[in-house]
């Protein structure tokens, strides 16, 4: 797939394509150090393409939701939450888990990552970093011929189940804003604001076709408010009259 017509919304952070496989990529090295998976995304867009394995990781979440490890029941049973103050207690924590989507066991024992500028493979997740402006082009463009909405889910603690495992099995385009994570924010991965949007599969075809035949810049985020309600004036009083005919 061509994604150039990415370069013209001038990402200060490189786009990035995702696969969950069952096997070793031919042509991306394997990560040479432990990283969190949320961290891999950052990693990816400063020194390149690679692979991830279970002891490639350097948060047990990852493997978690990538089906790669047994159950930690302290993790699990939410007794990390309540030390690090970010919940009240295990029973709140717990929650997070329970509704969490990840990878059957075994499924998902290698992820790999590269930009989409130099990838080979067919991604399972288009990862974008962007501003709000650059991001109501993208989210315009998920809904431009069906008008499908997407979602804005996340969890303070294990936010990568929402960026990553998330979005990949139920086909939703999910939105997330840096600096509400808490792997993330502690790590420093990223500058707080962005909105990260996470495009499974299922759906980069059509942002891709309607980013490419749909208007970008609209005129009407320039007419000033006055202007644009006597144009939405206009327009109701059009319809009206289409409705006689």
């Amino acid at each position: 797939m061509d994604y150039s017509i990415l370069d013209k919304l001038g990402l200060e952070f490189m786009p990035v394509g995702v696969k969950f496989s069952m096997v070793k990529p031919a042509h991306l090295p394997r990560l040479n150090k432990k990283l969190a998976i949320c961290e891999m995304l950052r990693e990816t867009q400063l020194h390149g393409g690679f692979y991830a394995a279970h002891d490639d990781h350097a948060c047990g979440v990852g493997p978690h939701i990538l089906g790669q490890s047994e159950e930690d029941p302290g993790m699990v049973g939410g007794m990390i939450g309540p030390k690090i103050s970010v919940y009240s207690d295990a029973r709140a924590n717990r929650n997070v888990y329970l509704d969490m989507k990840t990878l059957a066991k075994g499924t998902g024992p290698y992820t790999w990552f590269d930009t989409l500028e130099h990838s080979t493979f067919d991604p399972d997740l288009m990862i974008l970093l962007t501003r709000p402006e650059q991001a109501e082009i993208v989210l315009r463009a998920h809904g431009y011929r069906t008008g499908k909405g997407w979602t804005a889910r996340g969890t303070s603690v294990a936010g990568c189940a929402c960026l990553y495992t998330r979005p990949f099995l139920t086909g939703e385009l999910n939105l997330m804003v840096t600096g509400l994570h808490h792997g993330m924010k502690a790590r420093g991965t990223f500058p707080a604001g962005l909105l990260i949007l996470s495009i499974p599969y299922q759906v980069i075809p059509e942002v891709m076709h309607n980013l490419v035949e749909m208007e970008w810049d609209l005129p009407q985020y320039h007419w000033g408010k006055e202007v644009h309600m006597q144009k939405m004036r206009e327009i109701g009083q059009q319809i009206a009259k289409e409705l006689q005919t």
